[in-house]
C-alpha cells in the first residue's frame, strides 16, 4: 500500500497537484490517465522519491520495496543484461557483489568469514539462490533468450534495452510497481505476456499507458488526473470512460433543467415586477433565481481534438497494384518480392517482425523512396495522403502554425479559416502563432493530422499516426478513421485502433507475406492462420506491430 495526504506539487507559480489524498492498495492495478502535461510521470516520480513534493506527505509502510521502469536507456551500459536485471532488487544485488568480493580473497579473516555466513542467510531469506533462474524466466517471457544474458547493455538496440529495463522493474516481486508506458517498443506477444504477468501480480501496480486495450486487460481501477487532483474509479478504462461520460451528461442535464426553470422565473419577474399586486411574488422569485444559479463545471485539462477525414471523390475500381518490390537499406533486405493488390473498401493494417519494413513500403508507395526493383501503380482516381512515422522534415522552418498550415490548404488560405481549423485540433488563440520548430511531439502529430484532413484524400497512409498523443486524441483519431469512407493503409501499436478499423491484415514474415481479409482479432484467433504463421516464421521471433 502507498498513500498520499494533502500532497501538492508546484513548479514556480504553476500548480500541478493540489491537496491530493489518495490510497493505492495491494492486489489492485491502477491505470493512471490524464491529458499530456497533466503530471502522470511527475506523480510516479514523486511516489518513487525522485521528485520532491511541495506540501503534504507520501506514506509507504516500513520495509516495502518500490520498483520503477527506468527511463534512462543508457544508465546500465557498463553492465550485462543479467546484472542489469538483478539490480532491480538492489539489496539482493549488493549482497551478491559483497559475497563475490569476499570469496575472491586469497586470505579471509574470521570476521569476514562470519560476514559471508550472514550473507548466505540473508540471500536465503530473499530467495537469492533462485534469482538468476527467476530473472531468466522473465527475460525469456519478453523474448530475451539465455544466449543474451551476458551481453553488455551497450551492445543492445533501443527496443531490447527497454525490455531489459522492464524485466528489471518486474524482478524480485516488488511490493509496489510503478510503470510508465511499459508497452512502448513491445511486440504483440510481449504485450500479451506482460498483460498476463500483471493480471496475476499480487501486489500494487500503478501504470501509465496510452494503450486502451492494455488498460482494459490489466486494470482493476483507473486513477484519473484532472482539475489538479486525482480521483479513483473502480473498473478498467472502458468503465471509467462510460462513468465519466455519464457524469458530464448528468451535469449538463441538471444545468439545462435549472436554466429552463431560471428562465421561467425571470420571465415572471419581468412581467410582474411593476405590478403592485404581484411585486411580492416577483421579489420572492428573484431570490429563488439567485439561489438556483449553478456554477459551470470547472475547466478540465482533458481536451479532445476534432478529427474527420473527408475524401473529395470516391475511389475508382483501381486503387493500388504493388508488384515485386525489393529494397535493401544498409545491407539489410527489408522488402523482398512484395506483391499485393489494394481493393475498394480495404482498410489494411501492416504488421511484421521488423517495424521498419512497413515504413519503407509506405515511403516507396508515397513517392518518397525509390525501390531497388519492382513497381507500384496507383489508379487514376486516387489521391493519397501520407502521414509518416518520422515527421521531422515537416517542422524545420521558423514559420508559425498559421503559415505552416496555409501551404497545405489547397483552396481556403485566409487566416480566419486556418485559425478555425487549428482550433479544432486544440491550437486556439495565441497557440496558433507558435513556431513549428518548438512544438512537442504530440503537437506535431496534431499538425500532421490537420494536414491530412485538408488533403481531401481518398486513401489514407498512416504510419503510427497516434504516436505521442494522449488518450483523448487517440480516441479522436480512432473515431475519425472508423468513420472514413474510403481506403486506409496503416501501421499502429494501438490494439484497440487496429481491431476497430482494419478489415484486412498483411503481415511481413521472414519467408514472405501473409495476406488475409479478416479483422485483427480474427487473424490471431484463426487456427489456420496460426499454422501458417508457424510455417512462415520457423523459429524466428513473432511480429512487432
Amino acid at each position: 500500500m502507498i498513500a498520499t495526504t494533502n500532497m501538492s506539487i508546484l513548479f514556480g507559480q504553476q500548480v500541478l497537484f493540489k491537496d491530493v489524498s489518495i490510497k493505492f492498495v495491494e492486489e489492485n492495478c491502477y491505470g493512471l490517465i490524464g491529458a499530456n502535461g497533466s503530471g502522470k510521470s511527475t506523480f510516479l516520480n514523486a511516489l518513487s522519491g525522485e521528485v520532491d513534493i511541495s506540501t503534504g506527505d507520501i506514506q509507504l509502510p516500513r520495509g516495502k520495496r518500490i520498483a520503477t521502469l527506468r527511463q534512462d536507456h543508457f544508465a546500465f551500459d557498463k553492465y550485462t543484461v543479467m546484472q542489469t536485471v538483478l539490480m532491480g532488487h538492489m539489496k539482493l544485488y549488493e549482497l551478491f557483489q559483497e559475497k563475490n568480493l569476499l570469496e575472491a580473497k586469497a586470505d579471509i579473516t574470521d570476521e569476514e568469514g562470519m560476514r559471508v555466513s550472514e550473507i548466505y542467510g540473508e540471500l536465503a531469506d530473499l530467495d537469492g539462490y533462485e534469482a538468476e533462474s527467476d530473472a531468466g524466466k522473465l527475460l525469456d517471457g519478453l523474448g530475451i533468450t539465455a544466449d543474451m544474458h551476458d551481453t553488455p547493455m551497450k551492445a543492445l538496440d533501443g527496443g531490447v534495452k527497454v525490455r531489459v529495463l522492464l524485466v528489471q522493474a518486474l524482478f524480485g516481486n516488488p511490493d509496489i510497481l510503478l510503470l510508465d508506458e511499459p508497452t512502448n517498443h513491445l511486440d504483440l506477444e510481449s504485450i500479451t505476456w506482460l498483460e498476463e504477468f500483471l493480471y496475476n501480480f499480487q501486489n500494487t501496480v500503478i501504470v501509465v499507458s496510452h494503450d486502451r486495450h492494455f488498460l482494459n486487460k490489466v486494470c482493476t481501477h483507473i486513477a484519473d488526473i484532472d482539475f489538479k487532483t486525482i480521483k479513483i474509479y473502480a473498473g478498467n478504462y472502458d468503465f471509467w470512460y462510460h462513468a465519466s461520460q455519464l457524469a458530464v451528461q448528468r451535469f449538463q442535464d441538471d444545468k439545462r433543467k435549472r436554466d429552463a426553470k431560471i428562465k421561467d422565473l425571470q420571465d415572471f419577474i419581468a412581467r410582474f415586477s411593476a405590478n403592485a399586486s404581484k411585486a411580492r411574488q416577483a421579489t420572492s422569485r428573484k431570490k429563488l433565481v439567485e439561489k438556483m444559479t449553478l456554477d459551470d463545471m470547472p475547466s478540465s485539462s482533458r481536451k479532445r481534438p476534432w478529427v474527420e477525414f473527408k475524401p473529395e471523390r470516391k475511389c475508382g475500381n483501381n486503387i493500388l497494384q504493388v508488384t515485386g518490390l525489393n529494397k535493401t537499406i544498409d545491407g539489410e533486405q527489408l522488402l523482398k518480392d512484395i506483391t499485393f493488390t489494394v481493393n475498394g473498401g480495404d482498410r489494411i493494417v501492416f504488421i511484421g517482425f521488423n517495424n521498419n519494413i512497413k515504413t519503407v513500403l509506405f515511403d516507396i508507395i508515397s513517392g518518397n523512396l525509390e525501390p531497388d526493383s519492382g513497381t507500384y501503380e496507383w489508379g487514376v482516381t486516387i489521391t493519397p495522403t501520407y502521414m509518416p512515422r518520422d515527421n521531422t522534415e515537416f517542422f524545420k522552418g521558423n514559420v508559425n502554425l498559421i503559415d505552416w498550415l496555409r501551404q497545405y490548404s489547397r483552396e481556403e488560405k485566409d487566416e480566419p479559416f486556418l485559425r478555425g481549423f487549428l482550433g479544432r485540433v486544440l491550437f486556439s488563440g495565441d497557440d496558433a502563432l507558435k513556431k513549428v520548430n518548438v512544438l512537442s511531439g504530440g503537437e506535431k502529430v496534431r499538425c500532421m493530422l490537420s494536414r491530412s484532413m485538408l488533403a481531401g484524400a481518398n486513401v489514407l497512409i498512416f504510419d503510427e499516426a497516434t504516436n505521442h498523443l494522449d488518450l483523448e486524441a487517440i480516441t479522436a483519431v480512432n473515431d475519425g478513421m472508423k468513420k472514413y469512407s474510403d481506403v486506409i493503409l496503416f501501421g499502429s501499436h494501438d490494439h484497440e485502433l487496429i481491431s476497430s478499423v482494419a478489415n484486412r491484415v498483411i503481415e511481413f514474415t521472414p519467408k514472405g507475406i501473409i495476406d488475409k481479409e479478416m479483422t485483427f482479432d480474427e487473424y490471431f484467433s484463426d487456427p489456420r492462420v496460426s499454422e501458417r504463421r508457424d510455417e512462415m516464421y520457423d523459429g524466428h521471433r513473432r511480429p512487432v506491430l
